[in-house]
């Protein structure tokens, strides 16, 4: 009985501590780190640079917390990609999917706003991108209770106070 308390106390202890993990990455993150709010199933990467972490809550609650986190913090701005296979996924094959791409729109809605729209690009290359950028930039991985296939958000993160249209700018006027 000893045993499974104390089981119980460290599950719930590990189900915030995410979110605290998520504010001190924040803090120290910038341009070019990455945050993904992944599904149950997504591989554990090698790569030193990816921290993977569990949230233990449902993958919207997640999503809406990264954003809420990002919104909080001036020097940080997303872009968003999703899985280039998630719109062919039939809810025939994974019941849930139709909603969750329709939960995840709405999201997209509420919280990008004026900005880039969503890239969808296929997984395998996503996780490509995050292992080259994880050889020089951290990368944070949160895994959830997400049960359905090619559902994870990947938020590359960029400067908040330089936009991509200044660095272009910027770039031509030094080349």
């Amino acid at each position: 009985m000893k045993l499974v308390l104390l089981s119980l106390l460290a599950v719930t202890a590990a189900s915030g501590q995410w979110r605290s993990t998520l504010e001190a990455r924040l803090k120290t993150y910038g341009h070019r780190n990455w945050i993904v709010v992944a599904d149950s199933a997504y591989p554990l990467q090698s790569n030193p640079g990816i921290e993977t972490i569990l949230s233990n809550e449902g993958q919207a609650e997640t999503i809406r917390h990264v954003f809420e986190s990002l919104a909080r913090v001036p020097h940080l701005r997303p872009i968003v990609y999703t899985d280039r296979e998630l719109p062919h996924v039939s809810n025939e094959d994974a019941p849930g999917i139709e909603a969750y791409r329709q939960l995840l729109k709405g999201m997209f809605e509420t919280y990008l706003k004026d900005q880039k729209p969503v890239t969808n690009t296929l997984h395998a290359n996503i996780i490509g991108l995050l292992d080259t950028a994880a050889k020089t930039y951290n990368v944070l991985i949160i895994k959830t209770n997400m049960a359905l296939p090619y559902t994870s958000v990947f938020f590359e993160l960029r400067a908040g106070y330089w936009g991509d249209d200044a660095e272009r700018r910027l770039r031509e006027m030094i080349h």
